[in-house]
Order: structure tokens, then C-alpha cells, then sequence
């Protein structure tokens, strides 16, 4: 069983993949491929030069395979919820998992088929998003939303920044304290 299984690959479902991973989370991470990242060229995202839309999502999901997440490329049919998790269906596939974060970008679909509450979007061209809370939890139990599709800009790093703020959120529930990581530098002198 995953601690967390994370819909979408975009900059927010990986950035929510690799610090859930890293945590030491039994974290799945499953896109469909159709990222509208992929069709970005982006030229204002913090520490990057410029870079194809392609190449981000590509070193998102490398950075979150490194770190443990297991990665699926398949399409999400359906959510079944039981009593104390849910099965993530794929196919012929099924994953067990205790908690979901949805990071679909500009599709609600999914999300409003399994019964979770939806708003109209307040962004440019976003017609509806997943009504979060301030933490990215939705009305459902153990069911999160981080980037677009939670109401935050398409901009590449506020979602990736919003995805690892939600999965922050999600360990620190998950360990029932509050959560930091951050790795420092070898203070030792290079030889």
C-alpha cells in the first residue's frame, strides 16, 4: 500500500512526488502525458535558464524516480474508496493508497467523478478548480490538490512550488509534526 498517490507529473505532482519521496513515503506518481508544460518554453522559472517545457517535466520525474517515488504512465479510470484507503484504478491495474494528492492542472474531471467539491476558476482561462483549504486538502478525506488545478497560477514555479507547500503539508499530518527539509552544504574545504 502507498502512503500517496499523486495524479499528474507536472511541475507540482513531482515537486509533491520528490519531497514526499525523499520523506521517506511510499510515494506513486502517475501521469497520462498530457502536461500542458509540455508545451511551454520557459523562460522565468528560479535557477533554471531557459528550457523546454518537455525537458522540465523530464528532470522532475528523474528528481522524484531518485528519490523513491514510483513512477506509472497510464491513465487514471477510476477512484474507489474503502475504509481506511483508496484503489487508484489504471487499466488492469490497481494501486492501494492512504492518501491522494490531485495535480491534473487544467482537468477537474477526475476529481469532480469521484465526488470532490469543484469552484469556478478565478484564473485567465481556467474554467474550474478543486476547492482546497489553506493546507491543499479538499472536502474528501486524505485527498489533497496542489498547482492549477487547485486555484494556483499555471505558471511553472508557483505550481511546483505549491506542490512541494502540499506535500510539506501532507508529511507533517502524516507525522504529526511539522516537517522541514533542508539538506546543507559539506562545510568541509575541497582539496
Amino acid at each position: 500500500m502507498y502512503d500517496v498517490a499523486i495524479i499528474g507529473a507536472g511541475p507540482a505532482g513531482a515537486s509533491a512526488a520528490i519531497f514526499l519521496a525523499k520523506a521517506g513515503k511510499k510515494t506513486l506518481l502517475i501521469d497520462n502525458g498530457n502536461s500542458i508544460t509540455k508545451k511551454a518554453w520557459i523562460k522565468n522559472h528560479y535557477g533554471v535558464m531557459d528550457i523546454e517545457g518537455p525537458q522540465l517535466v523530464d528532470v522532475g520525474l528523474e528528481q522524484a524516480k531518485k528519490f523513491g517515488a514510483e513512477f506509472k504512465s497510464d491513465e487514471v479510470t477510476a477512484i474507489e474508496e474503502h475504509n481506511d484507503h483508496y484503489v487508484v484504478k489504471m487499466g488492469q491495474h490497481n494501486y492501494e493508497t492512504r492518501h491522494i494528492i490531485f495535480a491534473t492542472g487544467l482537468s477537474v474531471k477526475l476529481a469532480e467523478k469521484f465526488g470532490v467539491e469543484i469552484v469556478d476558476g478565478e484564473e485567465p482561462r481556467i474554467a474550474k478548480n478543486i476547492k482546497t483549504d489553506e493546507q491543499g486538502r479538499t472536502n474528501k478525506k486524505n485527498i489533497w490538490a496542489a498547482g492549477t488545478v487547485a486555484g494556483k497560477s499555471v505558471h511553472t514555479i508557483i505550481t511546483a512550488g505549491h506542490g512541494a507547500e502540499v506535500a510539506i503539508n501532507l508529511i507533517s499530518e502524516l507525522n504529526g509534526e511539522r516537517y522541514v527539509d533542508h539538506d546543507i552544504l559539506d562545510s568541509k574545504p575541497k582539496k
